[in-house]
């Protein structure tokens, strides 16, 4: 079976040693500054799912240091993204055009690095269809010990689906599917290594587990997109990313993009 037949099949694929040693110790170099320069320390997402996987003492313990964007600071990542090999495999998978949606960082602090509930990443930027892949550039290698990406197998067939968006108090919280339906020990764990890579479709169901190591779990999440995949809400609605294969088409009623302020649609 083909990489880009395991990947429609799976919803995921793995790829190895995408990244050298010294490519991912720039770039380790690099997410570290941000880190302590940039980054944001949360107790990262909210939301009912909280009290299924952390304990009250845990959870208040519990971190996440991320921030969006890693290419707007840092030209190895910039370099990153853009690295020929990987972008071989998107353009396969969901190409002939491909275009760079966003970065995120993901660091799991020591002991008590956020776990994930199961979700999809669909309702964090919707969009028309399944043209989108999230690349984990993995800087650590991973483990269940420090919560190694975890998917549900196949469920990316399924398209988006409704997630919880509120606390039981109707507040706001990060979406996410049900903790009663959708059980992380019911998912494939992928463990990686320092300078793999681990991608996966918009649709496909996954989470990970807390860090319980005493060292930081480092990944890197990028969003490629084909941009005739409409985006219709969501983190950098409006925004257009970099074409790195092919040309963007020009739809009727489009208008070049505004060089004060977000993209007309």
């Amino acid at each position: 079976m083909s990489y880009k037949e395991r990947f429609w099949n799976q919803g995921f694929l793995h790829l190895p040693a995408v990244y050298t040693k010294k490519e991912i110790d720039e770039m380790t170099l690099d997410v570290e500054w941000m880190m302590v320069h940039w980054a944001e320390n949360t107790p990262g997402w909210s939301g009912p799912w909280r009290k299924k996987y952390m304990d009250p003492e845990t959870d208040k313990k519990s971190r996440l240091i991320a921030m969006h964007d890693l290419q707007f600071y840092s030209s190895s990542w910039m370099q990153a993204i853009i690295k020929p090999n990987l972008i071989s495999v998107l353009e396969d998978l969901i190409g002939p055009e491909l275009e760079i949606h966003h970065s995120t960082m993901h660091i799991k602090p020591p002991s008590t690095g956020q776990p994930f509930p199961m979700h999809q990443d669909w309702p964090f930027y919707k969009h028309e269809d399944s043209r989108f892949v999230a690349v984990l550039v993995h800087l650590d290698d991973t483990s269940h010990k420090n919560g190694e990406i975890r998917f549900l197998e196949g469920s990316h067939k399924e398209g988006p689906l409704n997630h919880i968006v509120q606390n039981t108090d109707g507040t706001s919280c990060a979406p996410h599917l049900s903790t009663d339906k959708y059980h992380l020990e019911d998912a494939v764990a992928v463990p990686a290594k320092k300078g793999d890579v681990v991608m996966f479709n918009i649709h496909t169901i996954h989470g990970s587990y807390m860090n319980t190591t005493l060292k930081p779990r480092k990944l890197v999440r990028v969003g490629y997109r084909n941009p005739n995949n409409i985006q219709t809400e969501g983190q950098s609605f409006g925004r257009p990313g970099p074409m790195i294969r092919g040309n963007r088409k020009r739809k009727k009623g489009d208008e070049l993009f505004s060089i004060d302020g977000p993209a007309k649609n």
